[in-house]
């Protein structure tokens, strides 16, 4: 009959059979260990940006001076910060002196690191020295190579003035970081100097995923090196240049150590970028709810930025 036992097979013992396994937990244990493992991450990431930032930004709604930092008390002021801010020719000087250095600091970058990329492709001898070398520019801290700037620019001991007086064309002292233009000139340089390594990176990167084909394609054509380069090169490399320009533009903005450190905002605020202004109004004036303002805008400013960036990058790639 159907479902009887064999003769002499035992019954099987319904305890000993396996016990289903239940799905929902076991998925519920996939879900939860990733969770897990980036907890601690995310939660270092919350208590050391995300909190100071909307803090920040929370501040510049309030009245705050030193003495409600000390005894609390601050008062709701809404939006009128903003607008004295706004009305302030101090605060639109700060925001022009960083729109002119980052653009020029950004764009003597970019020329620098794709002039090294370019140099350090081809194969010669002591290419990887060269390249370590030039890395240490940007792995220095930022408060050594501003200092070294200091020093190499100073009127008295400076080396660029001892060159100028040896070569014959500089007579006495010359205080280069006490004349604006001069003191705008050298933080572009020392900026660069010092991101330009970065960018090198990131350029030499996307040179290495070019094709070789199209240059050889291009060589046969007639092609000269400049054309290889202007109509081969550059739009080859437009989305790792746009992403360098990004990146630079971001660390640039927000710049603070080396235009304190060599300048201090001088002379006279020609290089008084936004986030110097910041300080000064927190630390030397102790007006921490404007100082929010500009620390706010300084988020602001590069937020809208890369949303435009990703917004064409996503034209592009639908495209």
């Amino acid at each position: 009959m159907p479902g009887s036992v064999p003769p002499g097979t035992a019954a099987p013992d319904a305890a000993a059979s396996p016990r289903p396994v239940r799905a929902g937990r076991g998925r519920g244990r996939r879900l939860l260990a990733p969770l897990l493992f980036i907890a601690p991450a995310v939660l270092f990431v919350g208590a050391t940006v995300v909190y100071p930032l909307l803090y920040s930004v929370l501040q510049s709604f309030f009245d705050i001076g030193l003495r409600e930092v000390v005894q609390g008390g601050a008062r709701w002021v809404g939006l009128d910060n903003y607008i004295d801010q706004f009305n302030r020719p101090r605060f639109w000087d700060a925001f022009a002196v960083s729109a002119v250095y980052t653009v020029a600091s950004v764009a003597l970058t970019f020329a620098i690191g794709l002039g090294l990329a370019l140099l350090l492709r081809r194969p010669f001898r002591g290419r990887d020295v060269l390249r370590a070398l030039i890395l240490v520019a940007w792995v220095l801290p930022t408060v050594v190579s501003a200092n070294v700037w200091r020093w190499l620019l100073d009127g008295s001991y400076g080396l660029f003035n001892a060159l100028l007086r040896a070569l014959g064309l500089l007579e006495g002292d010359l205080f280069w970081l006490g004349r604006p233009t001069a003191a705008v000139a050298a933080v572009v340089l020392a900026t660069a100097w010092s991101f330009a390594p970065f960018a090198m990176i990131l350029l030499a990167a996307g040179l290495e995923g070019i094709p070789k084909g199209l240059y050889e394609a291009a060589r046969i054509d007639g092609a000269s090196p400049w054309r290889q380069f202007r109509h081969l090169t550059l739009p080859q490399l437009r989305p790792v240049s746009l992403a360098a320009l990004l990146l630079v533009f971001i660390y640039t903005f927000k710049n603070f150590d080396t235009i304190f450190l060599m300048t201090a905002g001088g002379p006279g605020g020609a290089t008084a970028t936004l986030p110097v202004y910041a300080y000064n109004e927190a630390f030397e004036f102790s007006r921490f709810d404007t100082a929010s303002v500009a620390t706010t805008v300084l988020m602001i400013v590069p937020i809208a930025l890369s949303l435009f960036y990703f917004r064409a990058l996503r034209k592009e790639h639908s495209a």
